[in-house]
């Protein structure tokens, strides 16, 4: 049995020991809860704990207010068909003091999978304008590197040897690849779509203020690819190696041991 689903079939106590562990402790700090019982100082409890028995997945959640509609802070994990692998299916932070954007819903109040199976345009411009990048409803907390570290934590003790996951948006394997993360698949698309960015380039000619999310020069900056790749701007060229529309690149960390990668160098975020 994989480690995850082992975990979940502990008592609640031991596995909130556990998975508090992917927590970053400078939430404790900044939104004041406590580290051991997980309540404010009103005694309300802000982490939520989801990891039901036989089940091989664990949600982490914690709250600034039991009200809030967003978490400041969500981790899933799960297992892989690979014991000495774990696989990070997603995290989202939000600075709830930040401007909030309905990217995650469209105008009929419908889910939008933050903006992959459908688009809210009004809301991703404004966004957009706002410095966010696609599938943000909010300003993030700037904790990657502290979740990383939580989550090599957990791993060493468990010597799980490998940590993989999904890049749902392009900016988001720029991100990985920065903090040491490798492809098993989609590094050379990524490769690809560096160079057709460069200038006179298939996809730097589109850049030609088509859409709001195409402005020229745009395609210097991480987050200004990312927002033209989600306009779906990979469909409208004939290029062999992409010949897919975006798809989520498939990474790996190496529990203690980085790579480095860099499919975009020199860009700013």
């Amino acid at each position: 049995m994989a480690w995850v689903a082992k975990i979940n079939m502990l008592s609640t106590v031991e596995k909130e020991r556990i998975y508090c562990l992917l927590i970053p402790p400078g939430l404790f700090r900044r939104f004041r809860i406590h580290p051991l019982l997980f309540c404010d100082e009103q005694g309300r409890r802000l982490v939520r704990f989801s990891c039901p028995k036989h089940d091989n997945t664990a949600i982490v959640e914690v709250k600034r207010s039991p009200e809030d509609m967003d978490p400041v802070f969500s981790i899933q994990i799960s297992d892989s068909q690979d014991y000495t692998q774990l696989n990070w299916d997603f995290i989202i932070t939000n600075n709830p003091d930040s401007p909030r954007f309905s990217i995650d819903v469209d105008e009929q109040g419908r889910d939008t999978l933050f903006g992959r199976a459908k688009r809210n345009i009004s809301e991703e411009e404004r966004a957009m304008r706002a410095g966010l990048a696609p599938g943000q409803v909010r300003e993030g907390l700037r904790l990657m590197s502290e979740t990383i570290r939580c989550l090599e934590y957990l791993a060493r003790i468990f010597d799980i040897k490998s940590i993989a996951l999904e890049a749902l948006f392009y900016h988001n394997a720029i991100v990985y690849e920065r903090y040491g993360f490798a492809y098993l698949k989609g590094f050379k698309r990524m490769e690809r779509i560096n160079q057709l960015f460069q200038d006179g380039g298939a996809l730097q000619r589109l850049m030609n203020g088509a859409t709001p999310f195409r402005q020229p020069g745009m395609e210097r900056t991480v987050r200004g690819r990312s927002w033209a790749i989600h306009d779906g701007i990979l469909d409208e060229i004939d290029d062999p190696v992409l010949d897919e529309p975006w798809f989520s690149p498939r990474m790996y960390l190496m529990v203690g041991r980085p790579r480095n990668l860099n499919t975009f160098p020199g860009g700013g975020y």
